[in-house]
């Protein structure tokens, strides 16, 4: 990693072809920090304030206020970028709507997750989609995936078992358990899903640009939310109002934030930071919600981060001989 204003040999090429990133990487690891633990912090709120109102509305209501109102920092932030034109081109629309159903569908399933379970237990089950891209990377792109991060894939699964027992004990879905039963599978499938999106963005991050993907996304997840009011939608009061719209604008910020931590830092130093999620999800859980996370899911989502953790280090270690290959002129990477 260089000095300040020294750009990685990626740079050159990314900022060639992708105009949401017109500033070059520059090695400042606790700015980088900095911006994705705020990242992380502004979607735990908006994560909050969907638990807020999620047992009000239907979800495809709050989808909707959630991408259409995520569009107005987004929009202006590429038109400070000088980036918006550019993002609307695209060669790709059926990969877009591919990569826009797949998400739609984790973040209907996150939202029904946050309705029915502590803020902090539907944090902690979200930590499984980075080990379920491990898997989906296998089967659909090919990678190479070795006995390390399988091995990382199997612990995690384990710590989701572990946060899953209490709901799936003999005769929860008998009881009062049922909707904490009903929240967790959500939770998996939104975990899925999102791992599923990961896979279609980086198909499409061979030949479309950031702004592309994350504009498209938006627009197709509010199209998809503004269809399901032919299911019946409930008109907000002016508070309601004023938290979905909130919810929609944190949401953007968070997703700016979380794109410009990585002009700053590598990905292998900041992703774990993304953990810091289940600190804010504990403590606004606490004080606005008045739940703290069982011993179950401390533990289990400890063993998820970890193994979540360990899955970021080994891609960075494989990163870095893949770049030591290609100086070399093509050495095997693993």
């Amino acid at each position: 990693m260089g000095g300040p204003g020294r750009r990685r040999p990626a740079d050159a090429a990314l900022l060639a072809t992708d105009p949401i990133a017109p500033i070059p990487f520059r090695a400042n690891p606790l700015t980088g920090i900095g911006l994705k633990v705020g990242s992380a912090f502004s979607f735990t709120l908006m994560s909050s304030g969907i638990k807020w109102v999620g047992a009000e509305f239907p979800t495809g209501e709050i989808v909707f206020f959630r991408s259409a109102f995520a569009l107005v920092p987004l929009a202006l932030w590429l038109l400070l970028q000088g980036a918006f034109l550019q993002s609307v081109r695209t060669d790709d629309v059926s990969g877009h709507v591919l990569r826009g159903i797949i998400g739609s569908g984790g973040m209907f399933c996150g939202f029904v997750s946050l309705a029915f379970l502590p803020l902090s237990d539907s944090v902690a089950i979200g930590y499984e989609s980075p080990l379920f891209t491990v898997v989906l990377a296998a089967f659909l792109l090919g990678e190479t995936v070795r006995a390390y991060r399988w091995s990382a894939v199997g612990v995690g699964f384990l710590g989701v078992m572990i946060m899953l027992a209490p709901h799936l004990r003999e005769g929860a879905l008998g009881s009062g358990e049922m909707r904490a039963t009903i929240g967790a599978g959500f939770g998996l499938v939104g975990a899925s899903c999102a791992a599923g999106a990961t896979i279609q963005t980086r198909r499409l991050t061979e030949r479309e640009t950031t702004g592309a993907i994350v504009l498209y996304f938006t627009l197709l997840t509010t199209a998809l939310g503004a269809a399901t009011a032919v299911l019946g939608w409930k008109l907000p009061s002016v508070a309601e109002f004023a938290v979905l719209v909130l919810i929609g604008i944190l949401g953007g910020i968070g997703q700016i934030l979380l794109t410009m931590s990585y002009r700053h830092a590598d990905a292998s130093l900041i992703a774990p930071f993304d953990y810091t999620t289940m600190i804010w999800a504990v403590l606004i859980g606490w004080f606005a919600f008045g739940q703290l996370p069982s011993g179950s899911i401390m533990v289990g989502g400890a063993v998820v981060a970890g193994a979540g953790i360990f899955v970021i280090w080994r891609e960075g270690r494989l990163g870095l001989r893949r770049e030591k290959g290609a100086a070399a002129g093509g050495g095997r990477t693993t």
